[in-house]
């Protein structure tokens, strides 16, 4: 089989001649009928006639690593305990915010999965691995995907929360949305059964929808499942209801329903932050001037043409905001922005740690280069996964410390998927699933990975089956957690 490399730009198979036959006849460069002109290969394109067949090359891959393999999981005696890994996942946090977090994560087993990327990387280094490598998100369960608003207010629905985005293996993804849809599930009271068809349905509504994006032209499958076609798509009509209440809501989560909640008028007509600890508090002087400082940087990060929107605006106050399970004890903070006429704006400037993916990355043998900056690798990593981003997505320096800026309640809407109904989370599965698969396929080629899945569901039962699997380790961590709480190994501050 050919070697494969398979990276943002695209995927490339080397060492096997194929494709299309040039016709002998127009191998001059004459101009004449027939004759195909000569022109240098441009770096950043592609090749033709095109060498290999990602679609071989992906079904060659079976034999290296079957499909049934993904069912496996083997945890090694060096594994850390649920305790550690929680404590080392603080390591360079705030403190004072340490058992908020902890105090989050132990709500539930799922609530433990959603603050525990690096754990979960950890036990997929040791798994079978395609090496077939895609702009992943790094932490893909089920909560993290929902609605949001486009540059002109549109709701669209996508993978929505990218601060572990790297280039990895797909299937990490794919694994840990399966496992996360379990453990909701159960949280839901949904019976085991259901629980496992919705891991094996995200599989097969991913397989399936790569396998749709291999057939089509590269522009339309770039653009593929627009958000209207999504439920049909995927057969979610069950998730209708569902889906329209969280757009109502959606549409009144903006800047300024949260600057009027939580800022007051000032004496020279403008308005600040007030209290509201723990999730928000006022910051020092010099601490607010270093963040507005940093959004002259932030400025140099973001398209030409979005400036003159931002020069309308003002800069009027800092606070601090805890935000997240998982992003629980990084630096976080909201800007106020008013313009002429006192509407707001407000920009959420949010610390970007390295990927707790990467040291596992390395574990499994995968070259990790050097990140130039880790808000930008989050801002990038975004873009090359969503069909629509925040159009004032940006990054900046805080301080020594790297962060990414955005809107902040750009009419951001998520479904819950711990409270659907039993006949809804195999539905909001198959979205899900193929959310993911339209994602990945913008940076890997959907040839390279539908050729492996294939068309039956031999991946689909694997991955469930590994679901489940997981989901019970998952439990028994978030177990060790409580009984840490509850002995006073860790402190938890529970129900903020």
């Amino acid at each position: 089989m050919s070697e494969v490399v398979a990276g943002v730009e695209g995927t490339h198979t080397v060492g096997r001649q194929g494709g299309p036959k040039a016709d002998a006849s127009a191998s001059g460069a004459d101009g004449s009928p027939g004759a195909g002109r000569r022109l240098p290969r441009v770096p950043g394109f592609a090749e033709w006639p095109a060498p290999g067949s990602p679609k071989a090359d992906g079904k060659a891959l079976r034999r290296v690593v079957p499909r049934s393999a993904h069912a496996r999981l083997e945890l090694d005696a060096s594994r850390p305990d649920a305790v550690t890994a929680v404590e080392e996942s603080g390591r360079g946090r705030l403190p004072e915010l340490t058992p908020i977090r902890v105090g989050r994560m132990a709500a539930t087993p799922f609530a433990f999965l959603r603050g525990s990327a690096g754990l979960m990387a950890y036990d997929l280094a040791r798994t079978p691995i395609t090496r077939i490598r895609a702009q992943i998100c790094g932490d893909a369960h089920a909560a993290n995907f929902g609605l949001y608003g486009d540059a002109r207010g549109r709701l669209v629905i996508d993978l929505n929360d990218f601060d572990e985005t790297v280039h990895g293996p797909w299937e990490w993804d794919l694994k840990r949305l399966a496992a996360s849809l379990v453990l909701a599930g159960r949280e839901a009271g949904a019976d085991e059964a259901v629980c496992q068809e919705a891991a094996y349905d995200a599989v097969g509504a991913y397989r399936r929808t790569m396998r749709l994006l291999s057939k089509l032209p590269a522009l339309d499958a770039w653009n593929a499942i627009a958000d209207e076609e999504l439920v049909s798509h995927t057969d979610a009509h069950d998730l209708l209801g569902t889906l329209e209440r969280v757009a109502e809501k959606a549409r009144a989560n903006t800047s300024g329903r949260f600057a009027a909640k939580s800022t007051e008028p000032t004496a020279d007509g403008g308005r600040r932050f007030v209290d509201a600890p723990p999730v928000l508090r006022r910051v020092p002087d010099e601490e607010a001037r270093a963040v507005a400082a940093s959004l002259e940087q932030y400025l140099t990060t973001l398209p030409e043409d979005r400036l003159p929107l931002l020069a309308r605006h003002a800069v009027h106050d800092v606070a601090f905001r805890v935000v997240g399970t998982g992003s629980v004890g990084t630096r976080s903070y909201v800007v106020l922005l008013l313009d002429h006429r006192g509407k707001p704006l407000v920009l959420q400037v949010k610390e970007a740690r390295p990927s707790a993916l990467v040291p596992h990355l390395e574990t499994a043998g995968f070259e990790v280069p050097d990140t130039e900056h880790e808000g930008k690798r989050v801002v990038l990593g975004q873009k090359r996964m969503q069909v629509v981003s925040d159009s004032l997505l940006g990054w900046t320096t805080v301080e020594g410390r790297p962060y990414q800026v955005r809107q902040f309640r750009n009419r951001k809407g998520s479904v819950d998927p711990a409270a659907l109904a039993a006949d809804q989370i195999d539905d909001y599965a198959r979205m899900t699933g193929a959310l993911l698969a339209r994602a990945h396929s913008h940076s890997a080629d959907p040839r390279l990975i539908a050729g492996y899945c294939g068309k039956n569901d031999e991946l689909d039962t694997a991955i469930a089956a590994f679901a489940v699997a997981y989901a019970d380790r998952t439990e028994a961590d978030h177990a060790d957690l409580l009984s840490a709480v509850r002995s006073g190994r860790i402190a938890a501050e529970l129900g903020v």
